[in-house]
């Protein structure tokens, strides 16, 4: 199947930011859509708009670092929709601050989110894309996992392992499976600085108003990515503001 109308579409982190532009990008386009996040409200607020613009999605509540529920996610694609064409594994955590401020558990969210929740969802699609002698992973990594900049070294370091593991992955995808690295670079999420110290808070705003991309722009690299003919794979795309260095 090429191209993205009729494509069945699983996004993790769909409520806001770059899920949810995804999900506006690829449902104008035609897909079907299989909608996951933590957040009910803000996930049903995204399905209810697609859906009143005659658009087709589902949304299910789900945490990417349990097994279960990337599972179920992959289900309700199936159950709906017959099949699963597509895999977004976006849902990510930016809680970024200097190592002496300790911030341990914002370290462990970080490790959780991208590290454990991706292979998670690898687990629940892969077999599911064997069966069906088709599928596209497309995973969502960050510019950080090719320079790392102060105080962002754990929030790089997670995201490099997204970058080793959709490698990986691609390398023993075969002839039947594509496999996408998505990876952005400053962009306007409300993630940015969300957690951090007043201070640092404060210097990533600035940048934000500065140079700050918008989440379309990544939905158009992911969108790109899926609309290529079977047997051609976008392996990488690095999206960033032409003023960041």
């Amino acid at each position: 199947m090429s191209g993205v109308e009729g494509k069945v579409v699983a996004i993790t982190g769909a409520s806001s930011g770059i899920g949810a532009a995804t999900a506006t990008y690829l449902t104008e386009r035609g897909a079907r859509l299989v909608l996951g996040a933590r957040r009910e409200d803000r996930l049903q607020a995204v399905v209810d708009r697609i859906t009143a613009q005659g658009g087709s999605a589902v949304g299910t509540v789900i945490d990417v670092t349990r097994r279960e529920d990337l599972q179920r996610l992959t289900d309700t694609a199936v159950d709906r929709f017959g099949r699963l064409d597509v895999l977004v594994s976006n849902a990510g955590t930016m809680a970024v601050s200097p190592f002496d401020e300790l911030r341990q558990d914002d370290w462990d969210a970080m490790v959780a989110t991208h590290i454990t929740g991706l292979p998670n969802g690898i687990g629940a699609a892969l077999p599911r894309f064997r069966r069906q002698r088709s599928g596209q992973f497309v995973n969502i990594a960050s510019t950080a996992a090719y320079v790392v900049k102060s105080p962002q070294a754990v929030y790089a370091v997670t995201k490099t392992a997204v970058k080793v593991l959709t490698e990986g992955l691609r390398q023993e995808s075969g002839p039947d499976l594509r496999v996408t690295l998505v990876s952005p670079g400053f962009t306007n999420t409300e993630g940015v600085g969300k957690g951090a110290s007043p201070q640092v808070a404060a210097a990533a705003a600035r940048q934000r108003d500065e140079m700050a991309i918008p989440p379309s722009a990544i939905a158009s690299a992911i969108g790109y990515a899926i609309e290529q003919p079977a047997g051609i794979d976008i392996s990488e795309v690095v999206v960033r503001p032409t003023a960041q260095a």
